[in-house]
């Protein structure tokens, strides 16, 4: 893979956050192929990545990009057996998209050509629909549109997933392919058939915010670029569809979420707990139109999974002091969470709830219970949460044994050296009463 967020130059960056959705978006309503797209944008990004040092960036840096990574697509369908096929559909659906254009494979202008945003609100968005196409399974839809639109890894995308790289890969694939080989159009569905798809949409706004939030990999533990496109997309997608509730509930989990993200992590970029964190640095006018949007929401009906994360975070962002926080309140808010979607993601974090209420032994018997079902596999904050009920219990050696396991899972540095803080401090708590050095 020629270029990936972590891997292009620095400079290149920003650049990558702002141009690689919509390039891809253009490349794919113009050539209705899903890996060619992809690649010639990679190649695209990493011929700005040599030259743009040497010769300075352009003044239209998305024009650039996606004039090269068309001409790079045009090479390559020359270059095939199945050329002249490929040139009847191209043109064909260039046809049907732009609105009687039939110039798809015209050689390129002398100078880059600008995208096209067409009617839909946002391109971007609009290929998300797309992907999100009940003929494809919901969990490739989500994954699909995360590996084309938001340029995550095939890697990251598995561990939001909690499945091997290998599996999502191959999913990725066969999503790909169905797309293809059933001839699901590469277009903005009908205004029609946009409720049907919401749930996907959603889906996938929430997961790139999540890693976003607390990115899976890497040095920072926040990857601001991913959760500012979240929001940006989840604005659009509230004023395209107002009478969703869900998104407008979703927006504001974001946004109550995303007002703390000052106080997340300190000046050496160590993560912060939320009973530790400075509340004077919370963006309060944020936190305000996050809960206006949930009121929003609330009126249309019975709250969803969404509204529900969004009251929860709304009930931290509420409270003065941490010592404040309703835990009872959370901890019904997560149960009827957990009745509705049935996530054992869900129950690990009510297991934090239910601790803080009533109680470290009770969330531990939760957790507990979700190891033994195996059912999260190789989630790290199992063990994690498992160690800090221990340590709150004083069983230290346990705790260490479980901070050892969470360290051996854990992927993102800010992360690892809070876990390894815990871990010496257990160790220390243990043979400072006697407990031992043995199987620390």
């Amino acid at each position: 893979m020629a270029v990936r967020r972590g891997l292009i130059e620095p400079g290149l960056a920003g650049t990558f956050r702002d141009e690689w959705g919509r390039t891809v978006a253009a490349l794919i309503h113009r050539f209705g192929d899903w890996d060619l797209a992809e690649d010639c944008a990679q190649e695209a990004f990493a011929l700005a990545s040599e030259r743009w040092p040497v010769e300075g960036t352009p003044s239209r840096p998305g024009a650039w990009l996606f004039t090269v990574a068309r001409n790079r697509a045009i090479d390559r369908l020359r270059r095939t057996a199945t050329y002249q096929a490929k040139l009847s559909a191209v043109a064909t659906m260039a046809t049907a998209l732009a609105g009687g254009e039939d110039a798809a494979l015209a050689p390129p202008p002398d100078k880059p050509e600008a995208l096209d945003e067409g009617s839909f609100p946002d391109k971007r968005l609009g290929l998300i629909f797309t992907c999100c196409h009940p003929a494809l399974a919901m969990e490739a839809r989500v994954a699909l549109t995360l590996r084309t639109l938001a340029g995550l890894s095939t890697a990251e995308i598995a561990r939001a997933f909690l499945v091997p790289e290998a599996t999502m890969a191959k999913r990725l694939v066969r999503a790909k392919h169905k797309i293809q080989n059933a001839g699901i159009p590469c277009r903005v569905p009908p205004v029609s058939a946009l409720a049907g798809r919401a749930a996907g949409v959603l889906a996938v706004l929430y997961l790139l915010f999540n890693e976003g939030y607390s990115a899976s990999a890497g040095d920072d533990l926040v990857r601001r670029d991913l959760c500012d496109e979240a929001i940006r997309l989840a604005r659009v997608l509230a004023g395209l569809m107002p009478e969703l509730s869900e998104a407008k509930g979703l927006l504001a989990l974001m946004l109550v979420h995303q007002a703390r993200r000052a106080s997340r992590v300190d000046g050496n970029g160590d993560l912060v707990r939320l009973e530790d964190q400075d509340r004077s640095l919370w963006d309060r006018a944020a936190i305000k139109e996050g809960e206006r949007l949930l009121a929003e929401a609330a009126r249309r009906g019975e709250a969803g999974p969404y509204q529900l994360q969004a009251t929860i975070a709304s009930c931290h962002a509420g409270a003065a002091t941490a010592g404040a926080t309703d835990w009872h309140r959370i901890a019904q808010l997560y149960q009827r969470l957990a009745e509705l979607t049935g996530s054992p993601v869900v129950d690990l974090n009510r297991s934090v709830a239910v601790a803080m209420a009533y109680g470290p032994e009770v969330g531990l018997a939760i957790v507990q219970q979700l190891e033994g079902s195996g059912v999260l596999g190789d989630y790290y904050l199992v063990p994690a949460t498992k160690a800090d009920f221990l340590r709150r219990l004083g069983r230290c050696r346990e705790a260490a044994t479980a901070y050892r396991e969470a360290l051996a899972l854990a992927r993102n540095e800010p992360e690892r050296r809070f876990l390894e803080g815990r871990l010496a401090e257990v160790v220390s708590q243990s043979l400072g009463t006697g407990g031992g050095a043995e199987g620390l």
